[in-house]
């Protein structure tokens, strides 16, 4: 085994590398936790809903518990292996097969290039031409161009690039706890709801259907693995921002989907919709498992009793 292949030497100290041990734990936690999140979890929170019903925060807990396990795994690899090319180094120390290591790596690239080209056209096109009117594509070689800039420029302003995303991605999620929390502040919401099931399921199948949903919301801390030639005292670092950046977006997650539950109502199917406009009474609509009132006749005085 030579000295490339071995595992780094002993606890606190780093391995010898070519590049700059410039990023701290601080500036990884802030790279991981703006990996992990993002505004996917905007519309998946609405997919939650429609299998768990208002138990929303649950599924997303199990899948954060899921990503940590994935995340364990990660740790050991980098700490043992903190070497920069993450799943094509393991594969190759696990393996010892060029081949592998070279499939491995190019699948990670395919799909970077991939996610790289796709948010490149949505910036274009969704973003950008809000604002001025240019060819999609000419604006997507542009913004690839510049990002390939700012990673070429060094690790530490790409990084600092990145905190600055990463506030902004925060900040909107944080708005949406705010505004939701001013929604049950008037009154206006159904915290009872955060314990309910969706009606005709079973509660242990909607968990495991949602949290497979959710753990998407988890997904992109893999990369980090890619920087593990570049982090001070990366055994003790890499472990920490790790975790610490998938609790803190778990957290927040956690935030964002519970509030969702009791400030909103779901959204009845056509057939639900017509079986209840075909119950007259308060009591029919109540064994229909609709609202006692009519959108006709509004009747707040009436309730369906448990």
């Amino acid at each position: 085994m030579t000295s490339t292949d071995a595992p780094a030497g002993r606890e606190g100290t780093d391995p010898d590398t070519r590049l700059s041990r410039s990023v701290g734990g601080r500036l990884l936690y802030l790279f991981i936790l703006g990996d992990v999140l993002g505004a996917g979890v905007y519309a998946l929170v609405g997919e939650m809903a429609g299998e768990v019903g208002g138990a929303v925060w649950l599924p997303l807990l199990v899948a954060l518990g899921l990503a940590l396990l994935t995340a364990g795994s990660y740790a050991e690899l980098v700490t043992k292996y903190p070497r920069a090319g993450g799943a094509a180094v393991f594969a190759d120390r696990a393996f010892r097969s060029p081949l592998v290591s070279f499939l491995v790596g190019f699948s990670m690239l395919a799909a970077g290039v991939t996610s790289a080209a796709g948010l490149s056209l949505a910036f274009a096109g969704d973003y950008f031409a809000t604002f001025v009117d240019a060819p999609d594509r000419l604006v997507a070689v542009l913004f690839l161009a510049a990002v390939a800039a700012l990673n070429a420029r060094g690790i530490k302003e790409s990084l600092r690039a990145n905190v600055a995303m990463t506030a902004i991605e925060l900040s909107g999620l944080v708005l949406v706890v705010v505004l939701a929390a001013v929604v049950l502040g008037r009154g206006e919401g159904e915290p009872a709801r955060v314990t309910q099931f969706a009606e005709g399921t079973t509660p242990a199948l909607a968990v495991l259907a949602a949290a497979i949903l959710a753990y998407y919301s988890f997904v992109g801390f893999e990369t980090s693995a890619n920087l593990a030639e570049e982090v001070r005292d990366v055994r003790r670092a890499y472990p920490r921002a790790l975790f610490g950046a998938l609790i803190t977006a778990g957290v927040v997650y956690v935030a964002v989907g519970s509030p969702r539950s009791p400030s909103s109502r779901p959204t009845r199917s056509p057939a639900r919709r017509a079986r209840c406009s075909r119950s007259s009474t308060p009591r029919a609509r109540c064994r229909s498992g609709c609202s006692p009132s009519s959108p006709s006749s509004p009747s707040p005085t009436v309730r369906c009793s448990p």
